[in-house]
């Protein structure tokens, strides 16, 4: 089968970005403000990340709204497992951030013992797309672990924890430029972009006796479902233009 992840482009860093975002404030607002609290947010979030994650799996070449749809419903889902493990079971986020780390470690360990290759552009086979979606859930929860030690337990709070994280994906992107490992580079950019977009949707949604713009959970959800919507439409559009070309060429 053709490659199944979309190439690494500016849209796909946007993309990225916007969908963790929405994990976040999606996640918070139907545990939240719906009233479905984490247990029954997250048991929900796993049955669509299952549909989702088949219909993912049946392509044989990369679909571009199935594939941000399993995104977007990993990001919501990683960020319920953080929360479950936080809220419910008091477990310190310095425990639960070493833990997915230990975890994303031993799911690339792993991949590389039987693959030899961590590289996004040979997603060619079953088996290889498992490893990355099982990499890219303890990527999500990594994130929002980590994201959430900052910002809360480290009391950097949203607005430095914005600039810190963007900082920080900033100069991966100069190591990129210097031709360092671009494997490395990817992945540490990937894990990174989700406290970012986390920490950007706190920013917007939170009240500002919080140290937030405001906008809530609702219209900062809205916002960005709308922009993602948009961007995997043009991208769709762009894709059928092109007669269906394998992104990884």
């Amino acid at each position: 089968m053709l490659n199944k992840v979309p190439e690494v482009t500016l849209i796909f860093w946007t993309i990225k970005i916007l969908s963790t975002t929405v994990g976040e404030t999606g996640a918070d607002y139907l545990a939240v403000h719906v009233g479905l609290g984490a247990n029954v947010t997250a048991a929900c979030m796993a049955s669509l990340l299952t549909v989702a994650l088949m219909l993912q799996l049946r392509a044989r070449r990369y679909v571009p709204w199935i594939y941000w749809l399993t995104v977007v419903l990993v990001s919501i889902f990683g960020t319920e497992i953080t929360d479950l493990l936080t809220d419910k079971l008091e477990i310190s986020l310095y425990v639960s951030t070493a833990v997915f780390a230990c975890a994303l470690a031993a799911t690339f360990g792993i991949w590389f013992a039987i693959e030899r290759t961590l590289s996004i552009r040979t997603i060619v086979t079953k088996r290889r797309e498992l490893f990355y979606w099982a990499a890219i859930l303890f990527t999500f929860a990594l994130g929002t672990a980590a994201g959430d030690l900052a910002t809360e337990a480290l009391g950097l709070g949203f607005q430095l924890g914005v600039i810190v994280f963007g900082v920080m994906i900033a100069a991966i992107a100069i190591f990129y430029s210097l031709a360092v490992n671009p494997v490395l580079t990817f992945w540490l950019a990937y894990i990174l972009t989700r406290p970012l977009g986390a920490s950007l949707g706190d920013l917007l949604s939170q009240s500002r006796n919080y140290g937030g713009v405001g906008l809530g959970t609702v219209h900062t959800s809205l916002a960005f479902l709308t922009v993602i919507i948009a961007l995997v439409a043009w991208v769709t559009f762009e894709g059928d233009r092109a007669g269906g070309v394998d992104p990884a060429q």
